[in-house]
């Protein structure tokens, strides 16, 4: 589908229920190539084969499903594995060598979209040999600061809430475990096509870094990304190459060198709005080439790498959320690492917010006393993320 053709369709949202039935798709090979990943995941492992494991569980998925009629679907953000220190953005090429150490704290990135409907996830898991084996320190700290403040963040996602409520506690969590959010990091409001509508959600406000205030409202659907760093939550670039790109629909430009023509035109057919790696090109190697005059004309917007300092740890957890009448529903899901923390949340306000279910407003039934299954978000933080299998329970799940 070309973007032009987008301007004259019919806007769709949540109260469609083929639109429901897109993003529920989605997400359920979201979650099918992030078990792929986790479940590769091990000391020696290359990155840029976990990142190929990725991309081609998403595509092989997808060939099976949402067969009938024309319905444009694919990657809606290319595989990434950023290890220990590395913030985000790592997909390395073919032939990188780029191998996983034991113990090395591991970021699994990646989206798919059904007709334009995008859903991603990122995960952290922890490369080892003995993955049942609990792992503390300051990487069992900045785990579970990111995923509590992942599940606390999703509870506050409701109606007539604010985005500046979820910056605010994603900062106090932070402060429990004696981490530090990411600066520079956003979760964005997303539409059909669209990955990035112009609402966020900053993962920490610094003087430098304000957004503006945001009240969400039914049939919103947003990506959060939280992000947590042992560090001082800084970001910089290395001289590591960008291989993760985004086409700049409002710019154009007659390009000279026949390389970047076709190139050009390969990204304007297959990936008009959704990021790219060059590792879905043919001949990768060519594209990269390419690239040079194509930055250079600002055609595509770039995903650098970024980092922490060496010997800082970061972890992220990303989801899509889908804001109905009735609930919260959040897309991804996958089961934590055995990681503990000896901090904890002190706070009763956001021990009281992740004992909360997300759904809204439903009667309960009389007679039914008893709970079906204990929520994780109700152990003591800083507890709960060495249980994975309720830990991992999808929120919208939660009674």
């Amino acid at each position: 589908m070309e973007v032009q053709d987008q301007e004259t369709e019919p806007e769709l949202d949540l109260r469609t229920p083929d639109v429901m039935n897109k993003y529920q798709g989605a997400s359920d090979i979201v979650n099918q190539a992030l078990a792929a990943v986790i479940a590769a995941v091990a000391p020696g492992k290359l990155v840029c084969d976990l990142c190929a494991l990725g991309d081609s569980t998403i595509t092989q998925a997808l060939s099976s499903v949402f067969t009938k009629g024309k319905i444009e679907k694919g990657i809606a953000f290319p595989t990434c594995i950023s290890v220990n220190h590395c913030v985000g953005h790592y997909s390395p090429l073919s032939g990188d060598t780029a191998a996983l150490q034991e113990g090395d704290v591991v970021k699994i990135d990646l989206g798919v979209h059904v007709d334009g409907f995008a859903v991603s996830g990122a995960h952290t898991v922890i490369a080892t040999a003995n993955p049942t084996e609990v792992v503390a320190g300051r990487k069992g700290d900045v785990i579970c600061a990111a995923w509590y403040a992942a599940e606390a963040a999703l509870r506050l996602f409701r109606p007539g809430g604010t985005n500046k409520e979820i910056t605010a506690v994603i900062q106090k969590v932070a402060d429990s475990f004696k981490c530090r959010p990411v600066e520079g990091v956003l979760s964005h409001q997303t539409k059909r096509y669209v990955l990035d509508v112009g609402n966020v959600i900053i993962n920490k406000e610094t003087p430098e870094q304000q957004v503006d205030e945001v009240t969400f409202a039914e049939y919103d659907v947003y990506c959060f990304d939280i992000v947590m760093s042992t560090g001082e939550g800084k970001t910089k670039e290395k001289d590591i190459k960008t291989t993760v790109f985004k086409r700049a629909v409002e710019t154009n430009y007659n390009l000279k060198m026949q390389t970047a023509r076709q190139t050009f035109g390969e990204i304007n057919r297959k990936f008009p709005t959704m990021p790219f790696s060059l590792r879905a090109f043919q001949d990768p190697k060519r594209a990269r080439l390419a690239m040079t005059e194509i930055l250079k004309h600002e055609l595509v917007d770039t995903y650098p790498v970024l980092w922490e300092k060496d010997g800082e740890y970061v972890a992220q957890f990303k989801f899509t959320a889908l804001l109905t009448p009735a609930q919260t529903l959040k897309l991804v899901s996958q089961p934590l690492p055995y990681v503990k923390s000896d901090l904890s949340i002190t706070d009763p306000a956001i021990n009281q917010l992740l004992a909360q279910g997300t759904k809204r407003g439903a009667k309960k039934k009389k007679g039914n006393k008893k709970r079906k299954g204990k929520k994780a978000a109700a152990a003591p933080a800083g507890e709960a993320a060495a249980a994975p299998a309720e830990a991992a329970a999808p929120a919208e799940k939660a009674e």
